[in-house]
């Protein structure tokens, strides 16, 4: 009778933790990508409205069958999701290919890029200033373990690239009396003009209390559990791993050509988890 008790609790416990195929955070997950190298099990965020709908659509139409992950980089993300990427000859450069629409950016502070976190890629800023995410293109971050000094030196690059933002607006909107200093040799006026506005910008940043600053949780979480910060505020985190990161690390290790595709294939199948 013993026994049998015992095996009974051992069973109950073994149910328990592969309903819902939680890991140990205890989150459910929507998604599961299917690979050669095992099966990586995703939860995407509700408050990411645009990304979750968009993905459900795209995985209910078998979008992503077939596709790979065709840029795979050790200590940072493994990439997948162009189009272009389903029947490609191997050695081909991808990467470029997309849908005929973009998805509007929906970055929220509490989602951040840390170990295991699923992001969508996108155009560079010259051309995307409004960080519009790519409507396919998927990344799962990886990364390592940051110190507490790079995270300062991080902010204070972040923090620089914001003022230089700023300041390229500022001068673009008086880009006609910038011209007119250049044309006559006014370099006194110029530099003038450029001090008043660096004080312009100063001013915006301290009244709009615009500063980018790691939280303690994201600074615990990457001297810890790693992931990469430098892409914090750029890119849209929409998801996350919560099971199945064995197997991100695992496709992370293989062999990739000059252009970061593995040598070989590696394809995925996308199902939603009912």
């Amino acid at each position: 009778m013993k026994k049998m008790f015992v095996f009974l609790i051992f069973a109950l416990l073994i149910t328990t933790f592969s309903c819902g195929h939680a890991m140990q955070n205890g989150e459910k997950a929507d998604v599961i990508i299917k690979t050669a190298q095992g099966d990586i099990r995703i939860k995407l965020y509700d408050k990411t409205a645009a990304h979750k709908k968009n993905y459900e659509k795209l995985i209910q139409e078998n979008f992503f069958d077939g596709l790979l992950f065709h840029r795979v980089i050790k200590n940072f993300m493994i990439q997948g999701g162009d189009p272009d990427s389903r029947n490609a000859q191997l050695g081909e450069r991808l990467g470029g290919g997309s849908l005929d629409y973009t998805l509007p950016a929906e970055i929220i502070p509490e989602y951040f890029h840390k170990w295991g976190a699923v992001a969508a890629a996108r155009r560079g800023d010259a051309s995307n200033p409004e960080k519009r995410s790519s409507s396919s293109q998927f990344y799962i971050v990886q990364g390592r373990v940051f110190s507490h000094g790079e995270l300062d030196t991080l902010e204070m690059v972040k923090n620089q690239q914001i003022f230089n933002d700023k300041m390229r607006d500022q001068i673009l909107s008086v880009q006609e009396e910038m011209q007119q200093y250049r044309d006559q040799n006014d370099r006194d006026g110029f530099n003038l003009k450029m001090a008043e506005i660096r004080e312009k910008v100063d001013s915006i940043m301290e009244v709009q209390g615009i500063k980018f600053r790691f939280t303690k949780e994201q600074r615990q979480i990457y001297t810890t559990v790693g992931g990469y910060p430098s892409l914090d505020g750029d890119y849209t985190v929409f998801g996350e791993v919560v099971e199945g990161m064995e197997v991100v690390d695992k496709i992370s290790e293989v062999d990739t050509d000059q252009n970061d595709r593995p040598i070989q294939d590696i394809q995925m199948k996308i199902d939603w988890i009912k």
